[in-house]
């Protein structure tokens, strides 16, 4: 039995590929490039080619991946519970999880009253991106960076200045005004990944205490900066931060555990069925014969 989780968010999808033992056969992290069921449909061919008639199903989650579900017709589980579904699985200890994406973040509690980890609260951002995995793009493509030489520069911050993190517009001007006090890039770097830290604290967590350990995942968990902030900000030991070792794909891997577990599974529906909706949902846009601003209707058609 071969399992299928497809995650397809606001930036990126991921596919993961289980078997009946929870084994994990086959990931793939891609961005969507703005066309989410086209990525999807690509993900699903190469599983496709990959294990040929041997997928038993498929469950999918993420943002998009609730439209993809519909068109494929088959089971979709909240983002939410597939995330921390996912943590649990591989850290029962977890207390609290943090997924930090492209355009979204999760702040999860996990209680163990009934004796195993359940959700017992969460909160999610707001629609604005600030805080999130574009967020730091942006600023990274401001300052000249790439996204792994702005994750390697905020290690190097002995100060981190104070920078707004609930908003692009007025974490650019506080950039400007240290960039202009000749603030150095590393530092101004820091801050600004301790400010997305900041903001999921006082939006998110809302004066609730974080509980280690803490399971950081999510694309932005690759960042050694943000992983700092975690951890100075929250107080956590070394060893109350876990990133999990699969943190790009956890929502791809809780839908699939979902799927396995029968609590939301489907019989697998795949690539063919995306390929055709995409060519159905091209309209071709008509011709219109254009008028010149001649004396008379049959001028115009003349020329």
């Amino acid at each position: 039995m071969l399992y299928v989780g497809l995650d397809v968010g606001s930036g990126t999808a991921k596919v993961v590929v289980m078997n009946e033992k929870k084994e994990i056969l086959f990931s793939k992290y891609e961005r969507t490039h703005g066309q989410p069921i086209e990525k999807a449909r690509d993900l699903l061919s190469e599983v496709e080619k990959t294990f040929g008639n041997g997928l038993s199903g498929l469950t999918c989650t993420g943002t998009a991946g609730k439209t993809i579900s519909q068109i494929l017709g088959v089971a979709f589980v909240n983002e939410v519970m597939a995330h921390a579904k996912a943590a649990t699985f591989f850290h029962p200890e977890a207390r609290t999880i943090i997924d930090i994406g492209g355009e979204d973040s999760k702040l999860i509690f996990i209680t163990h009253e009934r004796g195993q980890p359940e959700i017992e609260d969460f909160a999610l951002n707001t629609l604005c991106a600030a805080g999130t995995g574009s967020f730091l793009e942006q600023q990274a493509a401001r300052l000249g960076y790439t996204i792994e030489e702005f994750s390697h520069k905020a290690t190097l911050a002995k100060n981190i200045p104070r920078i707004a993190g609930r908003c692009t517009v007025f974490a650019k001007s506080d950039m400007i005004h240290l960039q202009q006090a000749a603030v150095p890039d590393e530092e101004i770097i820091a801050g600004l990944c301790f400010a997305i830290i900041r903001n999921l604290r006082s939006n998110l967590a809302k004066g609730r205490p974080i509980r280690p350990p803490l399971v950081f995942q999510g694309g932005v968990a690759a960042n050694l900066g943000v992983r700092r902030a975690i951890k100075e900000i929250f107080g956590l030991k070394d060893d109350e931060l876990i990133i999990p070792e699969h943190f790009k794909i956890m929502g791809a891997i809780g839908a699939a555990l979902y799927g396995l577990e029968g609590k939301a599974s489907s019989p697998y529906r795949g690539s063919e069925i995306l390929s055709t909706y995409l060519r159905e949902r091209k309209v071709e846009v008509p011709r219109h014969k254009v008028l010149y601003p001649c004396e008379s209707l049959e001028e115009s058609e003349k020329l």
